[in-house]
This record gives C-alpha cells, structure tokens and sequence, in this order.
C-alpha cells in the first residue's frame, strides 16, 4: 500500500469564455446560454507545498488533489528546471498520474517542461483516460526536452467526459525530466435556461469540434474479460482501439474503434508489422512472417489510415492482434473500398463507431482455399470478414444520442479472392443477422427499445 503524504490545499479559480456552436441539422426550440469553460478549481499545480525525497512509487496529496508519483519526486535543487521552489523531477519511463477525475471534462492542459542540470535529451507524452484509469488515450505528439529553459506544452483534449491525466516519460533513459505548473481548462456544466416561465428541459450540448471518444462507448458486443480465463474472448485495450482476442484462433474475434476527425493526420503509414507481446506470457504471440508466401495479406481490421494522428498511434494498428488472414483482392479492392467510403462520412460533420471481426473458417487466397495458415498452421482463415459502422453527427453523449434514425451499416463479406471488384453495398445485411451469426449483441449500451429499430434495417443509403 502507498503511503499517502499530506499537503496543505490552495484555492485559485479562473474563469474563461469558451464558444461551442451547434451544427445547423440540430434545432433547439428555446436560445440557451452557450456553455462555458473554466479553469479546473486549484490549478495550476505549481507542487510547491508538496514533498516526496525519492523515486520510489507513492501517492502525494498536493493542492489539487492525489497524485501517483512513479520513478518521480520532487525537486528543489538549483539543478531543477522550476517555476518558484519546486517543480516535479522524473526519470527512466516515470509517470505522474492524476488519481481523481476533472468532473465536467477537460478542454485543455498545459504545462511547463525542462531539463535537470545539464542532463541530455529527454521526451514525454500526455495520456488522458474517461473511465477513471482504466484505460488511457495519448493525446498529440511526443514532447521534446532538449535544456533546463522551460517551455509550455499545449494539448488540446475536448473531451466532456469525467477526465483525469497521466504524464509519461517515454524516452526510458537515466535523463531527467522536470514538470511544473500544470493547469487545465475544463468545461462548465452550468448551462442556463432562458427567462421563461415555461419548463424547459436541458438540451444535449453538442460539440462542432471534433473528439476522441471511447473505443467500445457503444458496448463489448461480446463481453471480452482481461482475464485468462477467457482465452477466447480476451479484452485487449490499445490506445488506438479495443479488441477481443481469441487464443484459439490466433486472430482478433473483432476490433472496436472510434472514428472521428481528431483521430486524423499526417502521419505517415508507419508499415511495421510486429508480434504483439502484451499478449499474456505463454501464449503464441503470432510473427508478420507466419503470413509470408501463404496467399493472403496481413489484413487490418483497424485500419492504419483511421489512426494517422501520429506516429505511435499509426504503429499500434500493425499489431499482429489487429490482423486477419485476408483474401488479397478482397482487402485490396471491396474491403478497401468500404474503408474510403467510411472516411468521407467524416467530411460529412460525423463521426462514426466502427466493429470490425471475423467469422468461421476457410478462405480462398492467391494460392487456393485453405483453413490455417502460419509456420505451425495455427493461425485459422476466417470464411468472412464483417464490419458494422454507427454514423452520429459530431457531438457529446453518444450513445444517448442514438436514435431510430441513425444510420448503421453492417456488411458480411466473403473471404475470397473472386468478390475483390464487387461493390461492398452487395454485402450489406442486418445487425439482428450479423446477431445471429456471431452470437453478438451489438450496441449493448443504446437503449433497448432504439436497438430494436435500427438493428433490424439493412442500409440502404
């Protein structure tokens, strides 16, 4: 158990007018105050008060609240980069992790960076989880400390969710690392009725600009468990997207991932197949050369270009986790296809929660049909590849927005060579039909009686 230091509390609330608009296909009956954003209640956290004389893992409680100091202390020393007395000093692959949630969600954090003493290089990124730290999402780019200067880091969150952070140091050398003055925007949850004697119930404020939202928001369609008692339904958690994993089979039973503009970038497609060794000890991690000369690509079912926003994201969909035995023309014409169209959605003001998974066994390669594949002919073939996509306008409270209009595509499609040039609308079926194949029970976390509707309609747009 860590022991818990105490620290005397500072109070210091700032306040900021955030604009938020919401797109013209949305009509609100009465005009309401736009909301508003504000600094979160005692930051910036300047870690003045705060004493922690090792790297040893503890929990410090500082003016905002309790935090996780892991390979991290705080320093004094005129060897620190600091702002006032104290800053925090971190090394190795440190974290800094917030144990309590900003409730209204969070705009923005900013915070200062530098080098201790003359040490060399060191790098950092910010993490953000909505579900109190179970799972965490990187936001932006690797940050680069280069001299004891500080200088201001800005990442851009938007979500509304309850948020918390997590400050990385990823370089993982003996460099240190010195963090200070951390603050964060938030968003109010005041919103104000107009003077009127009528009741007026508090609309969903939808947000114009873009977020990351949770992979598997909409539900686990199979109940996947992190726990190796489940081997064949396997929760698996990346950054990027959130899979069940089937030991068995050695291929992901589906993929589950968010999609919207602020997942997007230039990062360029990184290519690197690779075993992924987060798979629990023993079991077989499978290698991009279990694929080779066997008549079928290492197909994606996250796809890398849904995760361009950076580098490290980009890397994550190359996990040998994220691939499937794929037909070639199959993945490089309809499946591909299907892909681009998803994207333009985007162009559209949506954004889109996406599953993707296999079925059966038995597909037909360059080579002819076959059942397994891999140097011990333990990666199985699936027979389909199926696909189910939620279209939502851009906005906040997801799955509550859902309705009986929301448009959800699910398609089916054959693992063959011969449906490369077909038109992916040929394979579109029900969700209640791709219920009944997969033993599945899609979009758990809208309501029931919206789930009948538009779970029984096959796409016809």
């Amino acid at each position: 158990m860590f022991r818990k230091t105490s620290i005397p509390t500072f109070l210091g609330v700032m306040m900021s007018l955030f604009t938020m608009s919401v797109p013209s296909s949305y009509a609100v009956e009465k005009s309401f105050q736009e909301p508003i954003t504000k600094v979160a209640q005692n930051f910036p956290e300047k870690f003045e008060t705060a004493s922690k004389n090792s790297y040893a893992i503890d929990v410090v409680s500082t003016s905002s609240g309790e935090w996780t100091f892991d390979n991290a202390m705080i320093g004094g020393s005129d060897n620190d980069a600091k702002n006032g007395e104290k800053s925090v000093r971190m090394k190795e692959k440190a974290k800094l992790t917030m144990n309590f949630d900003i409730p209204t969600g969070i705009q923005q954090v900013k915070l200062k960076y530098g080098i201790y003493q003359t040490d060399e290089e060191a790098s950092f990124e910010l993490w953000v989880s909505t579900n109190a730290g179970k799972t965490w999402m990187k936001m932006g780019k690797a940050i680069k400390a280069t001299n004891k200067k500080l200088k201001i880091a800005t990442f851009e969150v938007i979500t509304k969710k309850p948020s918390r952070i997590e400050i990385r140091k990823t370089d993982g050398t003996e460099n240190r690392l010195n963090i200070d003055d951390i603050s964060v925007v938030t968003y109010s949850n005041t919103v104000k009725s107009p003077n009127t004697s009528t009741t007026v119930q508090e609309p969903i404020v939808l947000i114009s600009k873009p977020t990351r939202d949770d992979n598997l928001a909409l539900g686990n369609p199979s109940k996947a468990v992190s726990n190796t008692s489940s081997p064949n339904n396997f929760l698996m958690t990346k950054a990027s997207y959130s899979l069940s994993y089937n030991k068995s089979k050695n291929i992901a039973n589906w993929v589950s991932w968010h999609l919207s503009k602020a997942w997007k970038g230039d990062a360029a497609r990184q290519n690197n197949f690779r075993t992924d060794n987060t798979l629990p000890d023993g079991w077989y991690q499978v290698n991009p050369r279990d694929y080779s000369d066997t008549g079928f690509d290492r197909g994606h079912l996250c796809p890398s270009d849904d995760r361009d926003g950076s580098p490290e994201e980009n890397q994550e969909t190359f996990f040998m986790t994220n691939m499937v035995p794929q037909a070639p023309e199959n993945n490089r014409g309809i499946w591909k296809h299907l892909e681009e169209y998803t994207r333009t959605l985007l162009e559209q003001g949506n954004e889109l929660y996406i599953l993707a998974g296999t079925l059966g066994q038995g597909g037909t390669g360059t080579n002819g049909t076959t059942k397994t594949i891999g140097k011990n002919n333990n990666v199985v073939v699936p027979a389909t590849i199926w696909k189910v996509i939620v279209v939502l306008p851009v906005g906040d409270k997801d799955a509550v927005r859902v309705n009986t209009t929301t448009r959800v595509i699910a398609v089916n499609m054959p693992n063959l060579n011969s449906v490369g040039a077909e038109d992916w609308k040929k394979y579109r079926i029900s969700v209640d039909e791709l219920e009944r194949l997969t033993g599945y029970d899609f979009l758990s976390n809208v309501p029931t009686n919206i789930q009948q509707v538009i779970e029984a309609i096959v796409d016809k747009d």
